[in-house]
């Protein structure tokens, strides 16, 4: 495995240490350097005797080949892992789906086969253990907090005569709860992404961020998915809120939702697929009468579908296998996945409800305990 472990979660997660510059991990069965060696900058190499989770420390300059060490890190990195593997004799090895196209090609060139085997690192990283779980029940307690603070300044707000929402007299954007939402999550030690608050039609689409005023009346989805700056892991919730009267046809969508959210809870466990878990999401969605999938190019305004998956990994990073979808795989205990059906109509808006849960050997723990209702 090779890159940076502040970018590649993958490697991160294998030696729980985190640096900016380039590093390589190999393990090797046998010989004088049995065991696991981490190549990476001088400067670090002290720091990650204390921290890494590795058997031995080293530098590029300690693999250095006849030619010299090129002077851009990454090159170098590869040029020492390259040397390392030669002195050890080693004719065969194997990568994760991670490893920078750099090092594969270095290596390739001293003769030594690479294979690539894309399930390498990944189901450590589904499995979560007590302290990863923990870690990540702490997230998604602050983001739920994130989400009820945006949810109550939105209901709080007063409407102007032309419904646009109204807080210390200045209209109530997309971007100023967007705004809030970073503060607070700031304050409490997070990084965040740009976090989704959108409102009526434009709602319609589900990755639309949202941008203007937002009205009374109309489904407006808070989806925010924070990463905790000292352990990494994030959290990912989302709830739909509306400010002042609810439509009728919202209100079953929004109904319709958190029974499937319900159904699929009640699908995952260790042994069921992700694929098993989407079809009770969609069996109450189709149900009730609602579509899934995209609309078709002639699907009139009121088309209204669930339009994605029912979820998907979080930890390390905030979309990690498996998918709860079609083709999901099989669920083992400790998986962290979210749950957030959704109904998407181009003539109302968009209802989505998510929750995050952590799969055991019986069914799964849920980690949030906030609201799911319309109003706050």
């Amino acid at each position: 495995m090779a890159g940076i472990p502040e970018q590649n979660n993958a490697i991160y997660h294998r030696i729980r240490f985190a640096v900016g510059d380039p590093v390589a991990l190999i393990e090797l069965p046998e010989g004088p350097f049995r065991g696991s060696v981490l190549i990476l900058r001088d400067i670090e190499m002290e720091r990650a005797r204390r921290q890494a989770r590795v058997d031995r420390v080293a530098c590029p300059a300690d693999f250095a080949p006849d030619e010299g060490l090129s002077g851009d890190r990454e090159t170098a990195t590869a040029q020492a892992a390259t040397e390392l593997l030669r002195r050890c004799g080693v004719r065969r090895v194997v990568a994760d789906r991670t490893l920078p196209l750099l090092f594969a090609d270095m290596v390739s060139r001293a003769g030594i086969d690479i294979d690539c085997d894309p399930a390498l690192g990944v189901a450590e990283r589904r499995s979560k253990d007590a302290q990863e779980i923990a870690w990540l029940r702490e997230a998604q307690a602050d983001t739920e907090a994130a989400v009820a603070m945006a949810c109550r300044l939105i209901s709080g707000a007063s409407a102007r005569a032309d419904g646009v929402l109204m807080v210390d007299n200045q209209p109530l954007t997309s971007e100023r709860v967007r705004f809030e939402i970073d503060v607070f999550l700031l304050k409490r030690g997070y990084l965040n992404p740009t976090s989704i608050v959108n409102g009526g039609p434009a709602a319609a689409d589900c990755h639309d961020v949202g941008s203007g005023p937002l009205r009374t009346e109309q489904p407006i989805i808070i989806d925010v998915f924070p990463r905790n700056r000292q352990t990494r892991y994030h959290g990912d919730c989302t709830r739909t809120v509306v400010h002042g009267r609810i439509d009728s046809q919202i209100e079953r969508m929004h109904a319709v939702v958190v029974d499937a959210k319900a159904a699929a809870i009640a699908a995952t466990r260790a042994g069921a697929t992700g694929e098993q878990v989407h079809q009770a999401t969609t069996a109450v969605i189709r149900q009730a009468g609602f579509s899934v999938g995209l609309p078709p190019v002639d699907a009139p305004e009121d088309y209204c579908a669930m339009v994605h998956g029912t979820g998907h990994g979080v930890g390390l990073d905030v979309h990690e296998p498996p998918l709860l979808d079609f083709g999901g795989p099989e669920l083992v205990v400790g998986d962290c996945l979210t749950i957030e059906p959704g109904l998407y109509c181009r003539a109302l808006g968009g209802i989505r409800v998510e929750d995050m849960v952590v799969v055991t050997a019986e069914g799964c723990d849920n980690l949030n305990t906030l609201p799911e209702g319309l109003a706050w």
